[in-house]
């Protein structure tokens, strides 16, 4: 059998994450089978095998995507002009109607995280990088004066999480009395008030990025 190229194998392993996803969130750790998933994916087991051995390693596969995504998320939010609305931006992405299977995930691996200690030990570690890079970009915007100078960072990443959770958890149980255009305007005045956030001025040299036309 011919070895595949490495553009072929990554492509073939975020089908499989996102077969993995869609099953967990519709059927649940537990009920989900690796037949299952393979079905979903359209796969044979050898083929899955090769580059997931187990329910626990798709999951690792599925949280570390998130991670790396939710990180470009926050380089982005660390560079923008307009911090809040920025930040309007990523949470209107992350509480799309669309996401909705995503979102189960989310809480389908927070609640296997409670009785699967591997699941913990990845759920923990992810959670951990998040929040130490929270701390890190909350640092840095205070550094440069773009936020209130005398905030305790620990303390306002420990609460920026608390808010972040606390709407996913509605959003995702309660979808039918979320709303998040009504809500989301309320929790950005909340951190506005208490990053209390300045525009990003840009460089006097910084170059002019000019769109081609029809773009």
């Amino acid at each position: 059998m011919p070895k595949l190229k490495p553009e072929t194998q990554s492509a073939r392993r975020e089908h499989i994450l996102d077969a993995a996803e869609r099953c967990f969130a519709q059927a649940g750790f537990h009920r989900t089978t690796m037949h299952d998933i393979c079905r979903m994916a359209g796969v044979s087991p050898g083929a899955l095998y090769v580059y997931f051995d187990s329910k626990e390693a798709l999951i690792e596969g599925i949280v570390e995507r998130d991670r790396s995504e939710f990180a470009e998320h926050l380089a982005e939010l660390g560079e923008a002009t307009d911090f809040m609305a920025a930040l309007e931006s990523i949470g209107s992405y992350y509480l799309d109607p669309a996401r909705a299977h995503k979102s189960q995930l989310c809480i389908e691996i927070g609640l296997e995280a409670t009785r699967n200690e591997r699941i913990r030990e990845i759920f923990s570690r992810v959670d951990r990088e998040i929040s130490e890079s929270f701390e890190r970009l909350f640092g840095r915007l205070q550094a440069e004066g773009r936020i209130a100078p005398k905030l305790d960072i620990p303390s306002v990443t420990a609460a920026f999480s608390l808010i972040g959770d606390g709407m996913f958890w509605r959003h995702t149980v309660h979808p039918q009395d979320f709303k998040a255009e009504v809500v989301m305007p309320l929790v950005l005045e909340l951190v506005r008030g208490l990053l209390n956030p300045t525009e990003r001025t840009l460089p006097a040299h910084s170059p002019t990025i000019t769109r081609p036309e029809g773009l």
